[in-house]
């Protein structure tokens, strides 16, 4: 749209680079004046002439993706996406359902070409939206680590682009079934069952990365509880995210007694058992959230399982994905006491 609009956000999210989402638009013909590396607040100037693009994500980043596709809606002619490494699809799926004419072709090198033809008649659609699997993964996680659990999430998708954790907690051994598998809103969706498990370290495949890019960091507390050593791959996005989630872990990780190794674009997590995690010593400082909402999260599931209770800064960041989180953790039997925005999980 030909107006100049101006993006700000709180602290962590001016400290996200958006040079990723501007650069593809800058080239539909859009201006964007801001901070280095694109970073907020920035003013972006949409362009009265939009020209479609032809653009090849230089890492696989699903945002990007729609940040393109959705610019080409209002675009005259054919925009095309390459993603070298196929992404979550959702918005594919979406604008399929308000009519847009999208074409999908997967190539032989593993990724997809996404061709949109702008300016469509979409038709006003009524949506039944899946529940988010990144947030069913910190309940079912915890099921699996505390003895005794039963956990049933009603209704989550199952995307075949967004169940990567879930793929690799059952190669951990997990006890996590799949049940009432249906369709909603043009979303595979089910019920998943999780029930406390002994679980062996695993190394998924790099390539699992982009389906689940999300859930590493309760991933990485799986991997805590687990038997052997673990190691994540190809999470170089994890120091992009609304904070550098790869270290983040590592330091929490690491307070709460585990022994980790943090390299360029991995994680070694050196697994404790079941019942092996102590948790942060009496009196050691609050686990640092770094205003995360996934890394507050994470740690709270931890406090679950470990001998001592984990102590968060700040657990206010959680309701950005998962308002009532510390509710459910409650009614499932959990206990999360807070002073202002701190809190203490066990």
């Amino acid at each position: 749209q030909p107006m100049a609009v101006t993006f700000t956000g709180d602290a962590s999210l001016r400290r996200r680079p958006m040079a990723r989402v501007i650069t593809p638009l800058q080239q539909f013909g859009a201006r964007a004046h801001g901070r280095s590396g694109g970073r907020l607040p920035l003013t972006l100037i949409g362009a009265a002439d939009p020209v479609p693009i032809r653009y090849t994500l230089p890492v696989a980043s699903a945002q990007v993706k729609s940040a393109v596709l959705l610019a080409g809606l209002n675009t005259p002619g054919m925009t095309e996406v390459i993603e070298p490494e196929r992404t979550r699809d959702h918005t594919e799926r979406m604008l399929r359902g308000f009519g847009a004419r999208l074409e999908v072709e997967d190539m032989a090198e593993g990724g997809r070409r996404i061709r949109l033809q702008g300016q469509p008649e979409l038709v006003g659609q009524t949506l039944v939206a899946p529940a988010d699997p990144s947030s069913a993964a910190f309940p079912l996680v915890a099921a699996l680590l505390v003895a005794g659990s039963d956990v049933r999430a009603i209704g989550v998708g199952v995307n075949p682009t967004r169940v990567g954790l879930f793929e690799t907690l059952e190669e951990m051994g997990a006890d996590l079934t799949r049940l009432d598998a249906r369709e909603e809103g043009g979303e595979p969706v089910a019920d998943l069952r999780a029930r406390f498990s002994t679980l062996q370290a695993v190394r998924p495949p790099p390539s699992r990365a982009p389906s689940m890019i999300d859930e590493y960091p309760i991933l990485a507390v799986a991997a805590a509880f687990a038997e052997g050593t673990s190691v994540f791959e190809g999470l170089a996005e994890l120091r992009v995210k609304e904070t550098d989630r790869l270290s983040a872990m590592a330091r929490g990780l690491a307070a709460c007694g585990v022994d980790v190794e943090e390299r360029a674009d991995a994680l070694v997590v050196h697994g404790r058992g079941p019942s092996g995690v102590r948790g942060p010593e009496p009196g050691a400082p609050p686990i640092a959230t770094e205003l995360d909402h996934r890394i507050a999260m994470a740690f709270a599931v931890l406090g679950l399982a470990a001998r001592n209770p984990t102590r968060l800064d700040d657990a206010g960041p959680i309701s950005t994905s998962f308002p009532g989180f510390i509710e459910l953790i409650g009614a499932l039997g959990g206990r999360f006491e807070t002073a202002g925005a701190a809190g203490d999980c066990s």
